[in-house]
Formats: C-alpha cells, structure tokens, sequence
C-alpha cells in the first residue's frame, strides 16, 4: 500500500505542485522593495561591521596587548606589536587588520578582555587599492572614538541581555 502511495505521487508530481503553490503565493502577493541608497533597512545592535578600537573615558585606549584577539582569528587577519611603557603597562605600538583577509566572524571581539576591539554597525566601506583596507592602529582609535556613543549603547543593551 505504501508503495503505491508514493507510485501515484510520483506519476501525478505532487512535490513540484505544492512547489508551484508556493511559488505561486509569493510571485502575486505584495512586494517587500527597499531602495537602497535612500531608504535604509533596520540593523541589529549586534551587527559586526568595520572594525574600531576603543578608549578609556580619561582617552587612555583599551587595549592590553595581551594578543588574544591576534591568536584567536582564524583568517590571521590581525598583527599585534607590542612595547613595555614607563610605568611597567605593555602597550600596542601596532595593531594593524587587513580587511580583505577578515571574515567578520566576531572572535576577536569575543576574546577581548578589556572590550577594546570591537566591530561597530558601519558597513558602507571601501577601498580603490589593498592598503586602503588595511586599518592601522590610528585608524582603529579614530574610527573608535567617531562611534564611542553608539558602541557605548550597544554594550549596554547586550549588558542588559545577559
């Protein structure tokens, strides 16, 4: 009995009908169109974007050089030098990710301890040559300190997830 029952749904094509009946329901039904350049979709506050690096509220920056983020990236995409300061502190001197090997997965900001390296919502970005995607240190903190308000907030409504 059961194999007559897929027999008769093969020989009538029931599979690609209910398809077609799909098909058919979002072919004449109403059309969802953004027109981009003007019209912008919403975005969630966990959307990894451009990447940024952040600062102290005193404009001390954040970042450690413990190198968790460099060791954790899986495309290799970030390169970490690092120097002892006066006070005994280690300090990047060079903290560079180069964008078109990065794949935007959000490890790096994961492994941060101190919340320095983040990926902010901005993803309307580009280069005309290779070097124009390679975001150095001074690059990162002034792209930081341009999105400090928004990545500020979006750290408190994840806080107020948890």
């Amino acid at each position: 009995m059961k194999f007559l029952g897929k027999y008769l749904n093969s020989l009538f094509l029931f599979e690609l009908l209910k398809g077609l009946r799909l098909t058919g329901h979002y072919f004449f039904g109403k059309k969802f169109t953004v027109f981009y350049p003007e019209e912008k979709t919403p975005q969630s506050h966990r959307f990894r974007g451009l990447h940024a690096l952040r600062r102290y509220p005193n404009g001390e920056e954040r970042c450690i050089a413990c190198k968790l983020c460099e060791a954790v990236c899986p495309a290799l995409a970030i390169t970490i030098d690092s120097a002892q300061r006066e006070d005994g502190t280690r300090r990047t001197t060079r903290y560079d990710i180069d964008l078109t090997k990065c794949i935007y997965c959000g490890f790096c900001e994961e492994a941060c301890p101190v919340d320095a390296i983040v990926e902010t919502r901005e993803f309307e970005y580009h280069g005309e040559q290779r070097g124009d995607l390679l975001m150095t240190k001074e690059k990162l903190l002034a792209h930081g300190d341009k999105c400090e308000k928004d990545l500020a907030s979006d750290r408190s409504r994840d806080a107020s997830y948890r």
